[in-house]
């Protein structure tokens, strides 16, 4: 298969397995091939093509179904090109399945994969368990991956040094996303992946044996609530004195309530470690709210500067995939 061709199969694929909602479907010269049908069955539809587990069976449908009428919209000639059997075939079985109430589809987790094609070769890539259908920062955030947290790992990924041979504390990990990219592709010498959610922290186990991380000393899951003490009266100094050189943060100033909290734990963290190099990320999806943070930044003599990082129009994303009409703001944070 030729490059451009096999790069546009190559994205469409992609974004399946990140469970985006809108794909890139192969131009409609290409489309109606029967090489480039069967080799996006046998990567997406055949039976044991994802061994981690199929996207939610509403998605497989919806997905599956545009995939057909887009080939069946390409053909001219029925005598020379038709759709496969593997892809039908596979339509037949999925819609002959019982679906899931959409309430419950919507709450339903499943094995989300993102590319990471800024990195070297073409096997990066980090599988999370993860609900990709909440849509929209409320609730319990840390069950699926943000933008913000996307766009900051772009930064990572390109600027490896920022985190390479540094041990790393991310402050609402959520998934895990950043601590495992820091870990498994950037080099980092350790990271402790904290969050303030049970439920989150319950999630993370699985996550990192996804990612071949499970047991890793490079990697440590914390229950760390910003506002809390974070030395209580069984040990004298936090995280046992050891060494901390970049604090991360990604979509962590959503919610206004929480930000004088989120500061109050940065004033400690600076005052354990003072040269600590914080990067924080922010989907500006409520721009009053991310005020807040900065204004009580400076307040307590905190200091934000920009870093200047813009995000790949969507087109030419190759992954991961994600919203550029929604801008991210990314800022280092240190003590005046």
């Amino acid at each position: 298969m030729e490059a451009s061709l096999q790069k546009q199969v190559d994205r469409f694929c992609n974004q399946y397995l990140q469970i985006e909602q809108t794909l890139t479907y192969p131009e409609s010269q290409y489309l109606r091939r029967s090489e480039v049908q069967d080799a996006i069955y046998q990567r997406l539809f055949a039976g044991d093509s994802l061994p981690g587990g199929s996207p939610p069976l509403r998605y497989q449908v919806r997905v599956l179904k545009e995939l057909v009428s887009s080939i069946e919209a390409s053909i001219e000639d029925w005598d020379e090109h038709g759709v496969s059997d593997g892809l039908m075939s596979s339509l037949s079985v999925l819609l002959s399945t019982a679906a899931p109430d959409e309430a419950d589809a919507v709450q339903q987790k499943c094995h989300v994969v993102y590319r990471l094609a800024s990195l070297p070769g073409h096997k990066a890539r980090i599988t999370l368990f993860e609900n990709r259908f909440l849509i929209s920062a409320g609730g319990t955030t840390g069950l699926r991956t943000w933008e913000a947290a996307l766009h900051l790992g772009q930064l990572l990924c390109l600027n490896p040094s920022i985190v390479s041979g540094k041990r790393i504390l991310e402050l609402g990990a959520g998934t895990g996303y950043l601590s495992i990219l820091c870990v498994k592709y950037l080099e980092s010498t350790h990271v402790i992946a904290s969050d303030g959610s049970d439920d989150v922290i319950n999630n993370l186990p699985e996550n990192l044996f996804l990612n071949q991380l499970e047991g890793s000393s490079a990697i440590s899951p914390m229950d760390l609530k910003w506002g809390h003490a974070l030395v209580g009266t069984e040990e004298e100094r936090w995280n046992g004195a050891r060494p901390l050189d970049v604090i991360l943060g990604a979509d962590i100033t959503y919610d206004s309530g929480v930000i004088p909290a989120l500061v109050v734990t940065l004033l400690e963290l600076f005052g354990f470690y003072p040269h600590v190099e914080v990067i924080i990320a922010a989907t500006q999806r409520n721009l009053q709210t991310f005020q807040v943070f900065l204004e009580k930044c400076e307040q307590e003599q905190l200091k934000a500067e920009d870093v200047s990082f813009g995000i790949q129009p969507r087109d030419r994303q190759e992954g991961p995939f994600y919203n550029d009409q929604v801008a991210i703001r990314i800022c280092k944070v240190s003590k005046l």
